[in-house]
C-alpha cells in the first residue's frame, strides 16, 4: 500500500488523489483501483487522465457482465480523440473509451457466483423467512435492471436509436469547470455521504447482505485478474474502494 500515495501524486490534476486512486503492486503486473463517483464529471477527468498513462491488458468495471455490451456502444460512439465525454455511461464508457485496446469486463453482480455466494450466507446465518424475502426480492429487482441493459443493448446495435435505461445523475458542476472546482465539489460531495451513511447502522439488513456478497465476488475476481500477466485497471465507487484495497493487498 505505500505505492499507492506515490502513484496519484505523479499525477498533476487535484481530482487523481490517494483518496480515490491506488496501486497495487504485484509480480505479474499493476492493479490500479480508481474511485469514482457516478456520472461525476471530476470521476470521468480522473478515469481519463489515469487511463491515458496506464496501458491495461484488462479493464474491469464495476458493472454487471450482461450490462457490458451498451457500454461498450456508449463507449465506442464518436471519436476517440474528442475531449468531449462519452454521452452516455459515465465513467464506465469513458474507461472503455480511454482504453480501447484493453479487455473490458464487468465485474459486479447479479452473476451466478454472487448468487451461490448468497445463498450460501443466508443459510449459513439462518436468517429469518422475512429477511431471505427481502434479500431476494432486491437481488431481483437488480437481475431485472441488468437484463434491461441486455435488452437496451440489443436494440441500439439492431436500430438506429440510441436506448438509455436508467437516469443520468446531474450535479452543480459540469465537464467545463476547472479540475479544482470538479475536485472540491467531488470531495464535498462523498463526505457528506459518507456523513449520512455513518449514522445509520446496515448490519444485518438486506442491503449488508446484498452489498458484503457484493464486494466479496468482486474481491475474488479481481484476484483473479491481478494473477494473469499484465497491468489490470479497475474503475469501481469509491465506497468500495478502501475495502477492495484492504483485502487484495492482504
Amino acid at each position: 500500500m505505500d505505492e499507492s500515495p506515490s502513484f496519484a501524486e505523479s499525477f498533476d490534476d487535484p481530482r487523481i488523489t490517494a483518496q480515490f486512486c491506488r496501486r497495487l503492486p504485484d509480480t505479474t503486473g499493476d492493479l490500479v483501483l480508481i474511485g469514482v463517483v457516478h456520472d461525476h464529471p471530476a470521476s470521468v477527468a480522473r478515469v481519463e487522465r489515469v487511463l491515458e498513462h496506464v496501458e491495461p491488458a484488462t479493464l474491469a468495471l464495476e458493472l454487471p457482465p450482461v450490462a457490458m455490451p451498451l457500454y461498450r456502444v456508449y463507449g465506442r460512439n464518436g471519436d476517440a480523440d474528442d475531449p468531449t465525454p462519452p454521452r452516455f455511461g459515465g465513467e464506465m464508457s469513458a474507461a472503455i473509451r480511454a482504453a480501447p485496446d484493453a479487455e473490458a469486463v464487468g465485474i459486479d453482480a447479479p452473476n451466478w457466483s454472487f448468487l451461490r455466494r448468497l445463498v450460501t450466507r443466508l443459510v449459513a446465518d439462518r436468517v429469518s423467512p422475512a429477511t431471505a424475502r427481502r434479500v431476494l426480492s432486491s437481488v431481483g429487482n437488480a437481475t431485472r435492471d441488468a437484463l434491461t441493459y441486455r435488452i437496451a443493448a440489443t436494440l441500439t446495435h439492431a436500430t438506429s436509436m440510441t436506448v438509455i435505461p436508467g437516469d443520468t445523475v446531474e450535479y452543480d458542476v459540469d465537464h467545463e469547470d476547472s479540475p479544482d472546482r470538479q475536485a472540491a465539489h467531488e470531495r464535498a460531495h462523498v463526505a457528506s455521504i459518507q456523513a449520512l451513511l455513518g449514522s445509520v447502522d446496515t448490519d444485518g439488513t438486506t442491503l449488508a447482505y446484498r452489498d458484503e456478497t457484493r464486494e466479496r465476488c468482486m474481491i475474488e475476481r479481481l484476484a483473479e485478474i491481478r494473477s494473469e500477466p499484465g497491468t489490470a485497471v479497475a474503475v469501481v465507487g469509491v465506497d468500495h474502494l478502501d475495502r477492495l484495497a484492504t483485502a487484495l493487498a492482504e
